[in-house]
């Protein structure tokens, strides 16, 4: 997806999965020009998109294509081809056809080589240990046929020119957070999609490049180089393999580890995929500090991906199973999901399977031993009069057993929520909510040092109620504002959080982000109280010259950090970055880690 605004700002977005909301990826880039010009009742908008940027087939004359504009001052979307009202602007089961004059020639992806440089200067105080460093390397793009892309890295560099937001975690359950790097990105769901993200995804390319040293710290682990072969061998077949290197680090008892996968897709049918894949992450060295069990794990598995033509239907089936030393018996994963999507019903049901020794090593997977259970129904109204555009009333259920447990029942999460979207966009939902959860260890959730933990081999049933809000997005002023009240395990829990954004068109955007916990419990468990606050500064100079502030307090991991960002588009895809990162302790303040980095990179075609 190639999108301009009437200033000339672009945005690229790869589009996967059909256009699902989980196939969005805006941080996907791609080299493309756009001129615009404002007048009084109109404006003109000229885009060359080059051949050289995209992958195409030789011979074809016509292309699935759909055009659509987004008036925000009207809230009014047209769109070349009829969408569905139910379906999301990015579906791509609704296009229409662009015809060429004559076949297309071959694609002639020029040779890419984009070398970076990057100089770093940073401070631990805890460490009391000062570093300069000075970084080069670079990747390369070769195209490979018509449609198939190599991407190459050596001693790249993911230093933090890109900042995750922090995020406040009362849950017993590790978070997903987005990739942001861009050798990861191209084709990324041929590698990503498999599996469920919310319950076992065999593959999460963020785990490359990470390892946790002796005292259990999240690090970095240098990836020393690797390759990516991605893209279409037809109009039917796809293949992705990857195999990256990364680094030992003895000090930190970190094994150097090669992490390769390979994903065959088939398309079936109008808008379906089967696909099949091997993950497998080994070390080829022998370590004293590394038991037999981490030597290598790997991954098979297959997966279908169903879509009908108009998007009626869509689900997922898949079984993987992971292997290793010594250890190759059930180890399984599998799901099954159905969705059936109208304009007045919305119907999906889900079972999740996934056994306690299921494991892989490059994926993500919050939670093992486990049976789960969900169904939901929405029901959704169109309002003839009035501000109204939709109301839509929702029942979701979901149930989760431990089969180890002799298939005990470990959660449940029972809800209804009514939403109301309004014509000027804005949108209110209120949620009303049963909770159980069996806890099989103890817990302490407000994560107090040295504090009581709820007893495990208990059973908690708590209730609580949630409500929202999100004023109308093309305002110059919006407001999004969320809160939870209610039980929480034994005792109770108020939660809000809200953003408040100014836009001084085009040239600033301010916007301030506040989250307040509150956890009370019955002695002698401990109470809690978490503020997460976030102010955030955005100008844009020019359509090459952005400047960035983010600010990020959280009480809950003792840390206020800054992060400055300057950058520069001095040719298309090529970046100037002047990044200061600073991070302070906040219980007993003082300075925690500070560092300066210049980055520079340049695309360059041979």
């Amino acid at each position: 997806m190639f999108g301009v605004t009437p200033y000339g700002v672009q945005r690229e977005v790869q589009i996967s999965d059909g256009g699902t909301r989980n196939g969005f990826n805006p941080t996907w880039d791609m080299k493309w020009l756009t001129e615009s010009k404002m007048y009084d009742d109109h404006y003109d908008v000229e885009i060359a998109i080059p051949f050289t940027s995209l992958k195409f087939r030789e011979g074809v004359n016509t292309w699935n294509f759909r055009a659509y504009r987004w008036d925000m001052q009207t809230n009014e979307q047209s769109t070349w081809v009829r969408v569905p009202q139910n379906q999301l602007m990015s579906s791509l089961a609704f296009m229409g056809e662009l015809v060429f004059e004559k076949p297309l020639g071959k694609s002639r992806t020029p040779f890419a080589i984009i070398p970076y440089i990057n100089g770093l200067s940073s401070k631990d105080f805890e460490a009391e240990n000062t570093q300069h460093k000075f970084k080069f390397g670079g990747d390369a793009k070769i195209a490979i046929g018509n449609s198939m892309n190599l991407d190459l890295t050596a001693n790249p560099d993911f230093s933090n020119v890109e900042v995750d937001d922090i995020f406040t975690n009362l849950t017993r359950f590790e978070v997903f957070l987005p990739e942001k790097r861009q050798f990861f990105i191209d084709n990324s769901d041929l590698f990503a999609n498999f599996g469920s993200i919310r319950d076992a995804s065999p593959f999460f390319s963020r785990r490359i490049g990470l390892a946790r040293d002796t005292s259990g710290n999240l690090i970095e682990n240098r990836i020393i180089g690797g390759a990516r072969l991605s893209g279409k061998l037809n109009q039917d077949w796809r293949l992705g393999f990857l195999n990256i290197q990364t680094d030992e680090d003895i000090t930190n008892e970190i094994p150097s580890n090669n992490n390769m996968m390979l994903a065959v897709q088939r398309k079936v049918f109008t808008r379906s995929n089967v696909g099949v894949f091997m993950i497998n992450r080994q070390t080829f060295k022998d370590y004293e500090f590394q038991e037999e069990e981490d030597k290598y794990n790997r991954v098979l598995g297959a997966d279908f991906n169903l879509a009908s033509a108009d998007n009626v239907w869509s689900g997922k089936f898949y079984v993987h199973k992971s292997f290793q030393p010594e250890d190759n018996k059930g180890n399984l994963s599998s799901q099954a999901f159905l969705e059936y999507n109208t304009r007045y019903w919305r119907l999906a049901t889900d079972f999740v399977y996934v056994d306690k020794d299921f494991r892989s090593d490059l994926g993500f997977i919050p939670r093992r031993d486990i049976l789960k259970s969900g169904n939901s129904i929405s029901r959704i109204f169109y309002p003839k009069k009035g501000i109204i555009n939709t109301n839509t009333v929702r029942f979701l259920s979901l149930m989760w057993w431990r089969p180890n447990l002799d298939f005990k029942k470990s959660d449940h999460e029972l809800s209804f929520s009514w939403n109301t979207a309004l014509k000027n966009q804005s949108i209110a939902e209120l949620e009303v909510k049963n909770n159980y959860i069996f806890l099989t260890n103890d817990f302490d959730p407000t994560r107090t040092e040295g504090g009581e933990p709820l007893p495990g081999n208990n059973g908690y049933t708590f209730n609580d109620v949630n409500v929202m809000y999100q004023s109308n997005p093309a305002q110059l002023f919006t407001i999004t504002g969320e809160s939870t009240i209610g039980q929480f395990f034994t005792g109770n829990r108020f939660s809000m959080s809200g953003t408040l954004g100014v836009r001084f068109q085009p040239w600033v955007v301010l916007s301030m982000a506040i989250r307040y916990d509150q956890i009370r419990l019955p002695d002698p468990h401990p109470d809690a109280e978490y503020w997460l606050i976030t102010p955030k500064v955005d100008v844009t100079f020019t359509k090459s010259l952005f400047w960035s502030t983010l600010v990020q307090y959280s009480n809950q991991r003792d840390n206020l950090g800054i992060n400055s960002r300057l950058q520069w588009r001095y040719a298309p895809l090529s970046d100037l970055y002047i990044v200061y990162n600073d991070n302070y302790y906040t219980n007993n303040f003082g300075p925690r880690f500070r560092s300066i980095n210049l980055k520079m990179t340049y695309w360059l075609n041979i």
